[in-house]
């Protein structure tokens, strides 16, 4: 009894990893990306109001927050033609770095977004310690 279960918790923590699996870029490392002006391409979720009041330049403003409707996930696909006319890595910025960044993430790999290019900013906007470099307006 005890070797079922034990089996079949492996077979689900196994089975269920790949899906799971999130990539995340801190803040400081994304900065210093930007700095260096590398290549990247950030998809901003964040609603409207939001994305005006603060927003990294740069950012394709896409308003899908929280991601979790076809008609949200839909509003992701603006950014897609930028994606595939490149090999650069893709940040996701959200609110607050969670679930609707999680959302978009799935949503892009769904759209045959490779997911080593796939990164959510850590914290999200909410938590971007380098405000200076946030741009208002649109």
């Amino acid at each position: 009894m005890i070797k079922r279960i034990a089996l079949s918790l492996a077979f689900t923590l196994l089975t269920a990893g790949p899906a799971l699996a999130t990539n995340y870029i801190a803040p400081a490392n994304l900065k210093k990306m930007l700095d260096a002006k590398q290549e990247v391409i950030l998809v901003d979720i964040q609603p409207a109001a939001d994305f005006a009041k603060h927003h990294l330049p740069g950012s394709i403003e896409t308003n899908a927050f929280p991601a979790k409707s076809d008609e949200e996930k839909a509003r992701l696909n603006k950014a897609l033609p930028v994606i595939n006319g490149s090999k650069a890595p893709v940040v996701v910025l959200c609110p607050r770095g969670k679930s609707g960044a999680k959302n978009s993430y799935e949503y892009l790999q769904s759209k045959g977004v490779v997911e080593n290019r796939l990164q959510i900013l850590e914290g999200g906007i909410a938590d971007w310690p380098y405000a200076g470099m946030f741009v208002k307006g649109r």
